[in-house]
Order: C-alpha cells, then sequence, then structure tokens
C-alpha cells in the first residue's frame, strides 16, 4: 500500500535529484542564497523520495537559466578563441579545413560541466583547459592520428568538467591544461 504523498506525486531520479542539486549551487554561487541556507537545501535534495518533497528545496530560487548553446563553424581558415571570452553550455565547433584553437584557461566558464562538441574534417585542433578543470574525452573519435591529451596528476576539486565528443578526420586533437 502506498501513501497518499507517493500517489500524488511521482518518485525523483538520478537526473531530477542532480538537476536540483546544480540549482543549488549556480543560486550559491550568485549570491542568492548564503552557506548555511545552502546546506539545509542540499539535505532536502538529497533526503527527498518525490518532487513535492524536493519543491520546498528550489521554492524562492531565481528562474533557470536555458542551456545555451553555440556553434562556431568555418569552411576553411582559422578558428580562434582566446582571452576572456564566455563559454556556453555547450559549444560546437565546425571546420572543414583548417585549424581550431580553443584556450579556456582565460575563458569565463559559469557552468560546472561544458560540452564541447567537434566535427572536423582535416586540420588539427588544439584546447587549453583551466588548470584545475577535468576532462573527459570518451566521446571522441579520431579518424587518422590519436588523440594527445595527459591528464594531471592533481587537480583540486572545484574545477569545470570540460567533456569533449565528436569526431576529428585526419587531424590532431591535442588537449592541454594550463600552466596557471
Amino acid at each position: 500500500m502506498t501513501t497518499s504523498s507517493e500517489d500524488s506525486s511521482p518518485l525523483l531520479g538520478e537526473d531530477d535529484r542532480d538537476a536540483a542539486v546544480r540549482r543549488l549551487r549556480e543560486a550559491y554561487s550568485e549570491g542568492h542564497l548564503p552557506h548555511e541556507e545552502l546546506d539545509a537545501r542540499l539535505d532536502q535534495v538529497l533526503t527527498a523520495r518525490t518532487h513535492d518533497e524536493l519543491a520546498p528545496a528550489l521554492a524562492s530560487l531565481p528562474p533557470e537559466r536555458p542551456d545555451i548553446t553555440s556553434t562556431i563553424a568555418a569552411a576553411g581558415g582559422r578558428i580562434r578563441r582566446r582571452g576572456a571570452w564566455r563559454v556556453p553550455r555547450v559549444l560546437k565547433v565546425g571546420s572543414a579545413y583548417g585549424r581550431v584553437r580553443l584556450d579556456l584557461s582565460r575563458a569565463v566558464i559559469e557552468h560546472p560541466v561544458v560540452d564541447i562538441e567537434l566535427q572536423l574534417g582535416t586540420g588539427g585542433a588544439r584546447i587549453t583547459v583551466p588548470r584545475d578543470a577535468t576532462v573527459d574525452v570518451e566521446g571522441v573519435q579520431t579518424g587518422w592520428k590519436d588523440l594527445r591529451y595527459k591528464p594531471r596528476r592533481r587537480s583540486r576539486p572545484g574545477g569545470p568538467e570540460i567533456r569533449i565528443s565528436g569526431s576529428m578526420g585526419l587531424g590532431r586533437l591535442r588537449i592541454r591544461h594550463a600552466w596557471r
């Protein structure tokens, strides 16, 4: 026999719980929640079993910003981003011919997870990530040359997670961590 709260509200899935934790982290990082309130609300989220139990933990938060996807594409030539540029949640990079250089070391990264989707023909790509970033390259398919990436031995917690996926034709993908 089920209780009335379980009948009126579906059970929480891990994706729902992860999304709630992300919203709380964003609200805290933007200064909408003090540290003590963040702890209390995280406890509510982690112990909630239904959507009805989750709702009070997310009450009074600012509205969620939509995931932003940007596309950078070129038929030939170079694609280059460096300096203090704003990195979207999802960045799609496409190039038939030419080199791609993405330097995220001084970029403004507002999201805890950034997805970079590569669709490259010929020409190489070099991506510089922040020193404290973790990098996931499981979704990358290389054609002609191997991927060059050496994970950092020690990384500080709290850095962004950079997930790189897509396909490379004849070029090489090189990923490195910034020195500072």
